[in-house]
């Protein structure tokens, strides 16, 4: 802002009518001198004295406006730029003069400034339309923990609007939990405007130099029913699909049973279409049997109970259990991980025994190695079979190529390796035909596995 002039002290367009008027003193007081000097009439020196000192004094005048009217006209304009009105634009800007010059680069400034804030207040009505519109509640509070904006989403969290809301304190709201502890964490809430478990995001932000906490909210019992739901509908259609295939032919062949049975006389040959039938009906429930078995299995795998497992000793057992063909253990370096021997035992004799199945196809070999990967051990499965043609149901529960497959043992798999904080991949091998299985697990003392 400026300042008021002190007292005393000459203004600017003041020094600069002193300055102009000083300039032409020389020039009239030496006019004037040999004006009233010379031998003229009284009335000839009267008229010529006003001229000569009107002149003198219009002149100084014209001069100071000069100077002072371009200022007047940037202070203007300055004035308008910090009022937030980029609309006024200075004439006489150019490049051919100092002054011209100046006033254009107001004029671009202003013009920067308009689409700054064309610019600003276009991402700030994104901004309003994006939280508005989003299913996370976002709430800002102040550093006395009141709250200072809410979005859509808030408002229907905590059942009122938002001018109902502005300015209340967290305690009244049922938010100063969120205030503190962990975050990101996931919690409870129970809300006027619903309940379940939420996941907790917060971050401090500063508006008009003051710390804010902003504290985002997001529903997780929504995602999570969702997920349930498109769980049990998996579920229902593959248990659906394998029900059926094993109850229609027993039913058919059921009712062909009761009505050769019911026939008098018996039609010949009866007893060998009833062993036969019988036989089939007993297959098929075998058959069920075995798949609703391997679903137990996958549904209730137990929780590893982690202790030191010496990588070389545990490869080099299941690699002596196989029978049907010598598998190569291609070795490692020393490594020991923290895990379920039992499990990752059946883990590696489920990829040992479909490597050799596709290896027994071809002629091809098995071979099994392992290696350190920074804090992992990674164990690795190669055989040369016919490799992957569909890579992407491997890991589909009860999805199987095999005539007598339960499509379980790789979904079994990989519920152990995770169960482990590892992974599991199956790839095709980039050299070679036939393809890889990689198991990667943390070693002991890089991550701690889960305790029985």
């Amino acid at each position: 802002m400026a300042s008021e002039p002190r007292r005393g002290r000459l203004t600017h367009d003041r020094r600069v009518l002193l300055l102009a008027l000083l300039a032409g003193l020389p020039g009239a007081a030496v006019a004037l001198l040999l004006l009233w000097l010379g031998d003229h009439s009284a009335k000839v020196q009267w008229t010529l004295t006003v001229l000569v000192v009107g002149g003198w004094l219009g002149f100084a005048a014209s001069a100071q406006q000069r100077v002072i009217a371009p200022l007047q006209t940037l202070s203007n304009m300055l004035a308008a730029l910090r009022e937030g009105d980029y609309s006024i634009r200075a004439r006489g800007a150019g490049q051919d003069d100092a002054l011209g010059l100046a006033l254009l680069e107001v004029n671009t400034l202003a013009d920067t400034l308009r689409r700054q804030r064309l610019g600003a207040l276009e991402a700030t009505a994104l901004l309003a339309r994006v939280m508005e519109e989003t299913d996370v509640a976002v709430f800002a509070f102040d550093g006395a923990d009141r709250l200072r904006l809410v979005n859509r989403a808030g408002e229907r969290l905590l059942g009122r609007r938002a001018e109902r809301l502005l300015g209340h304190g967290a305690q009244e709201l049922g938010l100063h939990e969120c205030l503190g502890g962990a975050s990101p964490r996931v919690l409870p809430l129970a809300l006027p405007g619903g309940g379940g478990r939420w996941e907790l995001r917060r971050s401090t932000f500063r508006q008009g130099g003051l710390p804010h906490r902003l504290l985002v909210l997001s529903d997780l019992s929504r995602a999570l029913r969702e997920e349930e739901r498109q769980a049990w509908q998996r579920l229902v259609r593959v248990l659906s699909h394998e029900i059926n295939n094993s109850l229609a032919p027993i039913k058919s062949i059921a009712g062909s049973l009761q009505g050769a049975m019911s026939r008098a006389p018996r039609p010949a040959g009866w007893e060998g279409d009833l062993k036969q039938g019988l036989a089939v009906i007993a297959g098929r429930s075998e058959s069920l049997s075995r798949f609703m078995g391997a679903y137990a299995r996958l549904a209730r795998l137990p929780r590893p109970r982690a202790a030191p497992l010496d990588v070389e000793a545990w490869v080099r057992r299941v690699a002596g259990l196989e029978t049907r063909m010598a598998v190569a253990v291609a070795g490692g370096p020393p490594a020991v991980v923290r895990a379920d021997g039992d499990q990752l035992e059946q883990l590696l004799i489920n990829l040992t025994r479909n490597a050799v199945d596709a290896a027994l196809e071809t002629g091809g070999a098995v071979r099994l190695g392992w290696r350190l990967d920074g804090d992992h051990a990674e164990v690795w499965v190669e055989d040369e079979g016919p490799g992957l043609s569909d890579t992407s149901n491997l890991f589909v529960p009860f999805f199987t190529t095999k005539p007598q497959g339960t499509g379980i043992g790789l979904a079994l798999s990989r519920q152990i390796a995770e169960a482990h904080g590892g992974s599991l991949t199956l790839e095709n091998r980039k050299e070679g035909r036939g393809c890889v299985a990689r198991l990667r697990l943390p070693v002991a003392g890089a991550a701690e596995g889960p305790e029985g």
